[in-house]
């Protein structure tokens, strides 16, 4: 897999945001057609070719990503379950519940059993484990970690311990190495192999995303027949979702604009499917291909699902999460690397410096060691306790 050793810093950046606005603008794109059928759809709007509402706004699904994005800028490849798990109770389950609109099953299911006092990774056994809200919050991951898609697999898995199990821990997977693969100039043909590379070669999510991509030159009609469940009332299985997403991907060769429209005439989970392809593309081909009128109707988090996300903007994370990529160690304590590197991990109580405020959009990228604290005081530094490598780790 390539590295980015030889990509410049301003390139790097631009397919990092291409990513992260990619996934939003998918994300308001698709969200119209969400749950609906390809004969739905062109009965409402013939064929979707741009937004469709007057006020188009991310999701859950772009406020999921930011919350996960952001714990992971701050913690970098030193995360673990408890940080997450910690973070789950400050900012979402420990707040009143009415204002999470267009939450998920999933994430629904995560909340009521962490409230029950259930910890990680009990607290991702629930009826809808298998779910697309890992894979909607993983490109971050792929951006932290581009280049290599076994560490951004990793990452990824430790943040769904707490709200997803098998399948939906696949998904996430696929995703997130998909981006980091992307992040380093691999092809698209290249990106759906590290994408399966971290994934079990017999799983339904890897059996799916087979299927999808050796269709998808005959276009987006065959994807969709090739891994929709027919008949199945959800549409939030990450094993369909996911392949559904690479798989317009695929069909496009990597263009951002059709491989978006793709996903969202697909219907289905569309604003999910259009998310995690607009986060491929992106990093693809980078910001500058996405069009300017999708990209301008892009701003800060409204906080309709997650209020503490409000203000937040996906081009602040992703110069966030670059910068914290290249402190040394990639984000790890120096003390900590060689530890790192075994099958068990013990991290203990340390110190982690404190950032200033965020800074907005238009600044230029934070420099690395001087970082916004996007959660300043909220979350105690790593605990005393072992972290078993996730499924183990998958060489870049």
């Amino acid at each position: 897999m390539a590295s980015t050793a030889g990509i410049p810093p301003a390139a790097l950046r631009e397919r990092a945001r291409g990513a992260l606005l990619g996934l939003a603008v998918g994300d308001a794109l698709g969200a119209p057609a969400e749950n609906l059928k390809p004969s739905e759809i062109r009965a409402r709007w013939g064929r979707i070719t741009g937004y469709v509402t007057e006020r188009p706004a991310g999701t859950d699904d772009t406020e999921y990503a930011l919350f996960s994005g952001l714990l992971l800028a701050r913690h970098g490849s030193a995360l673990t379950p408890s940080l997450v798990e910690a973070a789950w109770h400050e900012l979402i389950a420990d707040r009143a519940e009415a204002p999470f609109r267009g939450a998920g099953f999933s994430e629904r299911g995560t909340l009521e059993n962490l409230r029950r006092g259930l910890a990680a990774p009990i607290s991702a056994q629930h009826r809808h484990a298998w779910s697309d809200g890992l894979a909607m919050r993983a490109a971050p991951f792929g951006v932290f970690a581009a280049g290599r898609p076994g560490e951004a697999a990793r990452l990824v898995a430790i943040d769904g311990s707490v709200s997803h199990e098998g399948e939906g821990i696949h998904g996430g997977r696929a995703v997130a190495a998909g981006v980091a693969a992307a992040m380093a100039g691999a092809p698209p043909v290249a990106v759906v192999a590290a994408a399966l590379a971290v994934v079990p070669d017999d799983s339904w999510t890897a059996r799916s995303l087979r299927r999808a991509t050796a269709v998808a030159h005959r276009g987006e009609r065959a994807v969709r027949s090739a891994v929709v469940i027919g008949g199945y009332p959800w549409t939030d299985l990450a094993p369909e979702a996911v392949a559904l997403a690479f798989g317009a991907y695929a069909a496009a060769d990597g263009d951002f604009r059709a491989a978006v429209l793709a996903a969202v005439n697909m219907g289905r989970d569309a604003d999910t499917t259009a998310a995690v392809a607009g986060a491929l593309a992106g990093a693809t081909q980078g910001a500058a291909a996405i069009p300017e009128e999708w990209a301008a109707a892009i701003g800060p988090a409204r906080g309709s699902c997650l209020p503490s996300m409000a203000g937040q903007h996906v081009l602040e994370l992703a110069d966030l999460l670059l910068a914290r990529a290249r402190e040394p160690g990639r984000g790890m304590p120096a003390d900590r690397q060689e530890r790192a590197d075994r099958p068990e991990v013990v991290l203990r109580r340390g110190h982690l410096p404190r950032r200033d405020a965020p800074v907005r959009p238009e600044a230029p990228a934070p420099s690395p060691g001087h970082l916004p604290d996007p959660f300043p005081g909220r979350f105690p530094d790593p605990v005393v306790g072992p972290l078993a490598l996730q499924d183990g780790e998958v060489g870049a």
